[in-house]
Parts: structure tokens; C-alpha cells; sequence
């Protein structure tokens, strides 16, 4: 007679695990039914900059560059402005290009060594290649996780950088427009 009892609550138990999971899978399924999703929705959340680079060309002791005349399939995704540190002012802002690259501008006055090799995650000067781009010669960094761009001038070093193409980092640089610099 165990013989008999331990089979019943064996399949007792096997048939409470279905009977658990049919429940389960049925809450799961009107938790999917009921709460909104968007597979085809842009996964990019844009993020405006207009407002960081108004301040950032008010109150940085360089001229601050930005973008004009990218079309609208950049889409900016991030920005930073920190003046913490007068010796350190840093402007960043990010990009998703048209091929869905990220493709950033970084500006500091801080030393410029430690900066490029920071921002551009250790990449470093590629020989003595040297791209035009917006009319200015900047020199070319790889090697890191990011090809860049770097120009050094007296009191700020400006770097775009980025996983896109050259010639999407060229873009960046000749769309750049440099304004304010009242400094402190």
C-alpha cells in the first residue's frame, strides 16, 4: 500500500508543477498583452545640448565648439559641461551618426596629453597623418577603442572621436563652429 500512496502524490505533484505553469504563463502573457512595447520604436534617446552649449560659450575660458549644419539624422545623445576645476573645463557632446556610430566632440584646457589619452581610451598619434577637415589640419589618433581627431591649440584641445568612418569624424570636425571664450 506506500507503493500505491507515493505514486499518487508523485503525480500529484508533477500535475500542481503544470497547473503552476499554465498559471504562470498565462499572467505572463497578459503582462505582454497589457503593458506597452514598441519593437520598432528608436532605441536612441535623443538629448537636447542647445541649453550646455549656451553656457558652456558663456562661461569657458576657450571658444566652445559646436556643430551647426548636421542634418537631422544626428541625433545627440549626450553632453557635459564641468567648470569645477577652472584649469580643467571640460565640454563634451555625443552623437549617433546616420550609420548609427557614436561620434563625440570633447574640448578641455586642461594638459593635453593626459586629456586625449583619457577621452580617446588610449588611443595614440597615428605616425604623422594629418586630416583637413573645416578648413583646419588635425592630426589623427588610433589604436584605442576610438579613432579621433585632435587639434591643439594655445589654451584648449579639442578631440572628436568615435567608432563612425573617417569621414564621419571629418564631418563632425568641418561642421564644428567655435563661439564664446570670455573665460574667467
Amino acid at each position: 500500500m506506500d507503493g500505491v500512496a507515493a505514486d499518487k502524490r508523485g503525480n500529484k505533484t508533477v500535475r500542481d508543477l503544470a497547473l503552476s505553469l499554465t498559471v504562470l504563463g498565462f499572467v505572463v502573457f497578459v503582462i505582454y498583452l497589457f503593458i506597452p512595447h514598441d519593437s520598432h520604436a528608436d532605441p536612441v534617446k535623443v538629448v537636447p545640448y542647445s541649453v550646455e552649449l549656451g553656457q558652456a560659450r558663456r562661461d569657458a575660458p576657450y571658444p566652445v565648439a559646436g556643430p551647426e549644419g548636421l542634418g537631422a539624422d544626428w541625433r545627440s545623445t549626450s553632453v557635459a559641461y564641468s567648470s569645477a576645476d577652472p584649469q580643467n573645463v571640460t565640454w563634451h557632446v555625443g552623437f549617433v551618426d546616420p550609420q548609427q556610430e557614436y561620434v563625440a566632440v570633447e574640448q578641455s584646457n586642461g594638459p593635453a596629453e593626459p586629456f586625449i589619452t583619457r577621452v580617446t581610451l588610449d588611443s595614440h598619434r597615428d605616425g604623422d597623418v594629418e586630416v583637413e577637415a573645416g578648413g583646419r589640419v588635425w592630426e589623427r589618433y588610433a589604436g584605442g577603442r576610438y579613432t579621433a581627431l585632435v587639434r591643439k591649440e594655445q589654451g584648449v584641445t579639442t578631440v572628436v572621436l568615435g567608432t563612425a568612418p573617417d569621414e564621419q569624424l571629418r564631418r563632425m570636425a568641418a561642421a564644428l563652429r567655435e563661439r564664446g571664450g570670455t573665460g574667467r
